[in-house]
């Protein structure tokens, strides 16, 4: 007796549905490892990208404060203070400076009228300091705002009149503010940054 050929069905077997789910899981996971690498990578560039602008705009805060100083002194108490006062402030050689900044002569508004301001680096980051007004009794503190932070070094250098840097300003007799400052920032990841500015 001759049977009649069986027919498959059509369809896949549990091997072949096995294969091809391994397929798609290993293709969902090299999708994922490429956007979690591309999406880490555009952290890290935005990241990059906001930290040099906030540097930039701390330099151009710097030089357009430096290039209104005018050769003012200062009153503080009994003593009396240059109109650009720049030392080393510390033993690691980080600097601090403070300078009597130009401005209306007669104002109502607060600090409008010229005054004194100063930089200084406090514990990894930079403050900018305000003073009232050019004169002061010695018990007064200035007002300090942060500016930029993660720095471990911050150095001034001042051009003088014959071509060369000094640590500390002023020099000798010359009273007006320097011809140049050379500001140099180390961040704590260990780059250097060196800005020229020129304020006469």
């Amino acid at each position: 007796m001759i049977r009649p050929p069986v027919s498959r069905r059509g369809g896949f077997t549990l091997l072949e549905v096995l294969i091809a789910i391994a397929i798609a899981a290993v293709i969902a996971v090299l999708g994922y490892r490429a956007i979690a690498a591309l999406t880490e990578s555009e952290s890290r560039l935005s990241a990059e990208s906001a930290r040099w602008r906030t540097l930039d705009l701390f330099f151009a805060r710097l030089e357009a404060d430096m290039r209104q100083a005018i050769p003012r002194t200062a009153r503080n108490g009994d003593l009396r203070e240059p109109g650009w006062a720049g030392q080393i402030a510390d033993s690691s050689g980080n600097s601090a400076v403070s300078f009597s900044r130009a401005g209306p002569e007669f104002n109502f508004e607060p600090g409008s009228a010229g005054q004194r301001i100063g930089y200084r680096l406090r514990e990894g980051v930079i403050e900018v300091l305000y003073w009232a007004g050019y004169d002061r009794p010695s018990a007064i503190v200035p007002t300090a705002y942060p500016l930029l932070s993660d720095i471990s070094r911050f150095r001034l250098a001042y051009l003088t009149r014959d071509g060369a840097w000094a640590q500390a300003w002023p020099l000798g007799a010359d009273a007006d503010p320097p011809r140049a400052v050379r500001v140099e920032l180390t961040l704590s990841s260990g780059e250097v940054i060196e800005r020229w500015l020129a304020l006469r």
